[in-house]
């Protein structure tokens, strides 16, 4: 698996990281969301610098200017619902993409510590020969991600596949490293230092879609 971490050098994006991550402004639900998009805008810029590319000649009112336009089909595919504003960070770049969705949570069947993954809702196009790109902004266990691929990849061939997540505990990541094939590209913005015994990120954040869209049952 090809590893992106981007957070390594000083850029606008760690500014953003903070923000979403301070107990003081995360409660700010509007300004998480943005935040959390404005991190989806700089995540999808550095990714599609591994985009593939076609010339063209564009023609401006005074002339001729050659150029280079996006040559793949991506489908964004999020994971809902923490994985909506990543998502519309995505897709406020990649404006022609085609956009799927599907559920995935944790299910307590013994109401204690023990989960398994419920994957229950699909709505998606035909990802055959395209660039995947699998958006969820927290990468804990893994197991949610593996699940959702899992499901995808049932009757579907894509071409690349991209997995955007925003803060990764290094847990999360060995699992996809065993888990998903070897020529992915795991895009994060932040590497976090472990699970808790709850499997929560520490330091994280909390939990993602709360922040985002209140709090659940």
């Amino acid at each position: 698996m090809h590893i992106h971490h981007l957070s390594e050098a000083n850029s606008v994006l760690n500014h953003f990281l903070g923000q979403i991550r301070n107990v003081n402004i995360q409660h700010d639900s509007m300004r998480f969301r943005r935040n959390i998009e404005r991190i989806g805008e700089i995540m999808a810029y550095e990714l599609s610098k591994k985009l593939h590319y076609q010339n063209v000649d564009i023609q401006t009112p005074l002339g001729i200017k050659p150029t280079a336009e996006i040559n793949d089909q991506l489908v964004l595919c999020s994971i809902l619902r923490a994985g909506l504003p990543l998502h519309i960070g995505f897709l406020n770049y990649f404006d022609s993409a085609e956009n799927g969705f599907i559920s995935a949570y944790r299910h307590h069947p013994n109401n204690d510590d023990f989960f398994d993954i419920l994957v229950e809702y699909k709505a998606i196009p035909d990802i055959n020969n395209k660039n995947l790109l699998l958006i969820d902004p927290m990468l804990a266990t893994g197991q949610s991600i593996v699940a959702v691929f899992n499901k995808l990849m049932e009757n579907a061939t894509p071409k690349e596949i991209h997995i955007a997540v925003v803060i990764a505990a290094p847990e999360g990541i060995a699992l996809l490293k065993e888990e998903l094939p070897d020529n992915c590209h795991l895009w994060i913005a932040s590497i976090d230092e472990k699970l808790n015994d709850k499997n929560y990120i520490v330091p994280g954040l909390g939990d993602a879609g709360d922040l985002a869209y209140g709090n659940k049952l």
